[in-house]
């Protein structure tokens, strides 16, 4: 709905010299529309992400290498993320938000024609490294957007509904990936090719229909200095933040777990290697996660750390566990299990960075949750790839189960200490 009366726009207080610009708040239809315009090109990016995860066994006969070459290219994607997000994932802030996220999808795109080009191994790391730079700079960046358009749109209502839309086009993207790109594989004659091409006519479009977003910060006259990400837990709450920073590495170490491990526990140890079926398994523990983030939008940010500790634990021994019993039954349900804490967990943690942090910094610390988060995912998969050369996976996988009990310990004890969970 329009108004012919004219809204001027209500800018916050100047910026301190050499910081970061405010937001711009004028409320309209136009910030509605541009929250799922901005919801839909993040779902569609982060699905693109994850687009090869069930095409690797593919890969692997193409070219003949090893499953620990399978997590060096799932890690490189990680460390993409992780470089963009210490130089990019902070520059929404001065250069605006629309800006950096069509910069991050014509990335995204890059990476979709290089797919196409050859599906040989170098060509395969440069892709999945450029596909992580694109990523890094949109992860924060479209967060700390879609806050601002909620804000901008509904300038009285609680942030519950942007922290659902947010985490459920993070998590949701990357689980919705995988399954496209499964059951493409397993049904048309270019497994390598006809996903990239279907995601890079979806990135044509979303980026075009970006267009429309309005953007929530005003470029300031003179651009403040530049520098790299500065990870720092000085945002509010010293030890709330570090306890979510925590968390996302947790939360984000399971995904990444369960991604690597899924399709060749399917292939090798049960003896399916449907792509299909692989892709589904991986997406059911994404999906879970976003239906725990939707159920529990009324629950506080403390039950809901609660409860994905405690999923969290519980899903990854089922994980385990259903590796020794070589039970799919078993696996895929402490796959969900550990999903739903996952979900919980990371929607917790984004919500209490939003909360905390100043608006001028908002990015900054989302960028700073993110390049954590991003760390859990590519350093727990390429230890597990590193361990596999001397161990069975499944013996790798009980070792970590270990360690992320005493990792699942220390997050709740730092969210103890947060004065009030947030």
């Amino acid at each position: 709905m329009t108004t012919s009366t004219p809204v001027r726009a209500r800018l916050s207080p100047l910026p301190t010299p050499g910081g970061p610009p405010p937001a711009l708040a004028a409320p309209s239809a136009r910030h509605g529309t541009g929250f799922w315009v901005v919801a839909a090109a993040f779902l569609v990016a982060m699905a693109f992400s994850t687009v090869p995860t069930p095409l690797f066994p593919l890969y692997a006969a193409h070219d003949g290498f090893s499953t620990f070459m399978v997590t060096v290219v799932f890690a490189v994607y990680a460390v993409g993320v992780m470089v963009s997000l210490v130089l990019a994932g902070h520059v929404s802030d001065w250069l605006g938000r629309r800006r950096v996220l069509l910069a991050a999808l014509t990335l995204q795109l890059v990476a979709a024609v290089l797919f196409l080009t050859s599906a040989a191994l170098p060509v395969l790391l440069v892709a999945r490294f450029v596909t992580g730079l694109g990523v890094g700079m949109l992860t924060a960046t479209a967060t700390a957007h879609l806050h601002e358009l909620h804000t901008a749109h509904r300038p009285r209502a609680s942030a519950q509904r942007f922290e659902t839309v947010s985490t459920a086009a993070n998590i949701g993207g990357l689980g919705l990936g995988p399954l496209a790109a499964g059951f493409l594989a397993q049904y048309v004659t270019e497994p390598l090719r006809v996903p990239y091409a279907v995601f890079a006519v979806l990135l044509v479009a979303v980026m075009a229909a970006l267009v429309l977003a309005p953007e929530t910060v005003r470029t300031p006259e003179v651009r403040p200095h530049y520098r790299p990400q500065r990870v720092s837990a000085d945002h509010g709450d010293r030890a709330g933040y570090i306890g979510a920073a925590a968390a996302g590495f947790s939360a984000f170490a399971v995904l990444g777990l369960f991604t690597v491990t899924a399709p060749g526990f399917l292939g090798q140890a049960l003896g399916r290697p449907s792509h299909a079926l692989a892709g589904a398994v991986v997406c059911a523990e994404y999906l879970a996660a976003v239906l725990a983030q939707t159920l529990t939008h009324r629950l506080p940010a403390r039950a809901k750390m609660t409860l994905g500790l405690l999923a969290q634990a519980v899903g990854f021994l089922s994980v385990v566990a259903g590796m020794h019993a070589v039970d799919l039954a078993t696996f895929l349900t402490g796959g969900i299990v550990a999903g739903i804490g996952s979900g919980l967990m990371f929607k917790a943690a984004v919500g209490t960075v939003v909360t905390m942090a100043a608006p001028a910094r908002r990015s900054e610390a989302l960028a700073g949750l993110f390049l954590v988060a991003y760390v859990g995912l590519s350093v727990p998969a390429v230890s597990i790839g590193v361990a596999t050369v001397s161990l069975t996976a499944t013996a790798a996988m009980t070792w970590f189960a270990g360690l992320l009990l005493v990792l699942l310990a220390a997050v709740a004890v730092l969210n103890r200490r947060s004065p009030d969970g947030r």
